[in-house]
């Protein structure tokens, strides 16, 4: 049973609300490390702390309370200057923060969190102990409940007896408590004065609606009644979305005109129905249907803008990240944010979360230097990592760069060979860019030996295959002794996909806009081979031709007559069709109970037809072991390489 039943809601908001502080405290505490003396800083932190305390006490998770307690103390003694910060203090703070995000997890699954871990606790109070000013203990006449807004002190009837638990819930939630909990909460007992305990608890902890005695604050429930209430509160979690209200109002707005539209287009039809043909009616009836059309492509650029969300509460994470590992490896690095006002579709920014991640540990790992590395070769001893993102017409860019030691496309060669990943042969067909990608291959590290950090050739993996999820590309740039650069592209909304419409036969096929560089005519005497394979030759490039019906495992029922020239990142190649019916803007509709490899999804023409979205890369990779792509002799397996 839930340990917050009645108030779900409440938690979700509590959830929402105090994860966006948190985040925003963590970024505030890089800030403070490096103006330690910042009382805008100070004052910021310590009203975040304060607030995720009195959310936390409205819900009574008095472990969170404790702990948000102990660090709002400390943080009042730091802007009061009683005490002066240092490393080991922030790593304390540091500690402080992750073990309050750890309870939010926990609350997430609906139970009460477990106490904080012993030694953060010890850390937290030793150096408040070793502070100036006391921390003064609550008069017994008083039970102060924290919560977002200012609330008055409730005053607790029969003094120096049990307070009336049963009247103080039904105060603060306006609802009724079961017997049983009342029962329940005669039970508690109040830390003797000038305890430890009193000095830390701000908070009464009653049991929540519907706890048993015997329960422990944390304790899973038992079965698959866990493990579901876990699963629909993430689902719960991740189909919600904030959204301007001006967005809703516009969206409102062309609604309204819709209906009027319609209105008119119904007056129309019964006047056309009535036998009134004159031109008049007709050029009304165009101009209500030009009317509908603009007021619709409106309506779904406005509905669309509601989906959207501003990247930055993404890249809020990150500095912490980058800070902490910094520390752990002992290195000086700073995160630069740029453009985290440009906006994504929410569904791809709960994608992009790994990818980055990766991206930010991997330039903070492999590619800064150490401090002394970076004095002896002429560098600043503090590296800067840029993590930018920014819109490029109807694509999104993010770039993560470092100014660290670089990649060698040379190293990464012979570590491929030495690990199995690719033959010799193979290594020396490959040019720099090329050999640069082999870092995506999975398996692939640079690392000797496996660390708590990285090395297990997972990570690069990872964000490939994130980022093909999303239509997305990766393009690498790396100089030695300069940096690296790695520059993601992808498309603006995972729900309206730009797609060139293509023919087998009578069959039409949407083929992701984006891949397509231009269209050519194929011109069979012109067509060479080249290794057993059909190559076209265009301003000098040798590219290989590939017939669509073969991908699709169908018969060549005539010959193809066109050519799409597309890219996959560095991989060209001409894809032969049959003809054309034209560019569309896809709605994609995706096929979540059946989707046959090679799909992407599905999308409506204006006649009704269905149309199947393709995956080239999918396609492409099917063929692996039967064609060649790229320039030159390539070998089959380097396909794997595409993005």
């Amino acid at each position: 049973m839930s340990d917050f039943s009645g108030m779900e809601d409440l938690l979700q908001d509590f959830l929402q609300e105090a994860g966006d502080l948190l985040s925003d405290v963590d970024n505030k505490l890089v800030d403070l490390e490096k103006s330690p003396d910042d009382r805008r800083l100070l004052n910021d932190i310590f009203r975040g702390f304060h607030t995720i305390k009195g959310g936390a006490g409205f819900l009574n998770a008095t472990e969170l309370v404790t702990l948000c307690h102990l660090t709002e103390n400390l943080f009042d003694q730091l802007r009061n200057a009683e005490m002066h910060l240092t490393p080991e203090l922030m790593d304390t703070i540091m500690a402080a923060t992750q073990g309050v995000r750890n309870m939010f997890g926990e609350l997430a699954q609906a139970v009460q969190p477990r106490p904080a871990q012993a030694d953060v606790i010890a850390a937290l109070r030793a150096v408040l102990d070793g502070g100036v000013k006391a921390e003064p203990e609550i008069p017994e006449a008083t039970v102060v409940v924290e919560s977002p807004q200012p609330a008055e002190p409730v005053p607790v009837a029969n003094v120096g007896k049990e307070p009336d638990w049963q009247a103080l819930h039904g105060a603060l939630t306006g609802q009724p408590v079961p017997p049983q909990t009342a029962a329940a909460s005669s039970s508690v007992t109040k830390p003797e004065a000038g305890s430890a305990a009193s000095s830390v608890q701000i908070a009464p902890h009653f049991p929540p609606e519907g706890r048993r005695e015997s329960d422990k604050p944390g304790a899973a429930v038992s079965g698959a009644t866990s493990g579901r209430r876990s699963e629909e509160k993430a689902v719960a979690r991740e189909s919600t979305i904030r959204v301007d209200t001006a967005r809703l109002d516009q969206v409102l707005n062309l609604s309204g005109e819709i209906g009027l539209t319609k209105n008119r287009l119904t007056s129309l039809r019964a006047d056309i129905l009535a036998g009134r043909n004159d031109s008049e009616t007709l050029h009304a009836l165009d101009q209500a249907v030009s009317q509908l059309d603009l007021l619709v492509s409106d309506l779904q650029n406005s509905v669309m803008k509601t989906r959207m969300q501003p990247i930055g509460r993404l890249f809020q994470k990150y500095p912490r990240i980058a800070r902490d590992l910094a520390r752990q490896l002992g290195k000086e690095v700073e995160l630069a944010l740029i453009g985290e006002e440009t906006e994504v579709d929410k569904t791809m920014i709960e994608d992009l979360a790994d990818p980055l991640i990766h991206l930010v540990r991997n330039a903070v790992d492999h590619g800064v230097e150490s401090a002394e590395e970076r004095l002896a070769s002429g560098k600043p001893a503090k590296s800067i990592v840029r993590l930018e993102a920014r819109q490029e017409g109807d694509h999104i860019v993010l770039i993560i760069a470092d100014d660290g030691r670089g990649m060698s496309p040379e190293r990464i060669r012979a570590k491929a060979i030495e690990k199995g990943i690719i033959k010799e042969e193979e290594a020396n067909t490959l040019d720099d860019k090329q050999s640069l990608n082999l870092i995506f291959l999975p398996g692939f590290s640079t690392m000797t030996q496996a660390s708590a950090v990285s090395g297990r050739g997972v990570g690069m993996d990872v964000v490939k295959t994130n980022i093909q999820k999303l239509n997305g590309s990766v393009e690498i740039r790396s100089e030695l002794g300069k940096g690296s650069v790695f520059v993601i592209s992808l498309p603006l909304t995972l729900a309206i996909l730009p797609v060139l419409l293509v023919l087998l036969g009578e069959q039409p096929f949407a083929l992701p806009l984006s891949m397509v560089r231009e269209i050519l005519p194929i011109e069979k005497e012109k067509m060479q081979e080249v290794g057993g394979k059909e190559t076209l030759v265009v301003r000098g490039e040798i590219l290989p031709v590939v017939a669509l019906s073969r991908l699709l495992g169908w018969p060549q029922l005539q010959t193809p007559e066109y050519g799409v020239l597309m890219q996959t990142s560095e991989r060209s190649f001409i894809l032969s069709v049959d003809s054309f019916a034209g560019r569309d803007d896809a709605v994609i509709k995706s096929l979540d109970d059946f989707r046959p490899r090679g799909v992407a999804g599905v999308t409506t023409l204006s006649n009704g037809q269905i149309v199947l979205i393709l995956d080239m890369k999918e396609l492409l990779n099917d063929l692996n072991a039967q064609i060649e792509l790229g320039s030159g002799a390539r070998p089959a397996k380097s396909l794997e390489l595409s993005i």
